[in-house]
């Protein structure tokens, strides 16, 4: 296992304990549809928030969110297209990342919800 790999699983836990803090009820982790992979969908009342988690050990290569391309939001946005379709929700989408860094011993996170519009 890559200390990479390590890194994003341990990120993903993180963001999911954050979530249900939160009060968000964690409905799916890593969803998968066509090419796209969602790492958290999770339900606040009447909001399904895409969560797309990044994790960085520092900030020497940009901030977290700008890892996410337009074409793999294209994806994303197919895949839950397909899960609320699929699941007859009646929610508003809304795209987040939560952007975690990892500061020597300590992890830094950030929420930012409406992370990106899908036109």
């Amino acid at each position: 296992m890559s200390q990479h790999y390590e890194l994003g699983k341990k990120g993903e836990q993180l963001a999911v304990d954050y979530l249900a803090k939160k009060n968000y009820e964690i409905v799916e982790r890593n969803y998968r549809f066509d090419k796209a992979e969602v790492d958290i969908i999770a339900l606040k009342g009447e909001i399904l928030a895409i969560v797309e988690v990044k994790t960085r050990s520092t900030l020497d290569f940009g901030n977290p969110q700008d890892f996410v391309k337009p074409k793999q939001i294209k994806n994303l946005v197919k895949a839950v297209d397909e899960y609320v379709t699929e699941n007859n929700l009646d929610v508003e989408v809304r795209f987040d990342i939560i952007a975690i860094v990892k500061e020597e011993k300590e992890f830094k996170i950030e929420h930012l919800e409406n992370a990106f519009y899908h036109f």
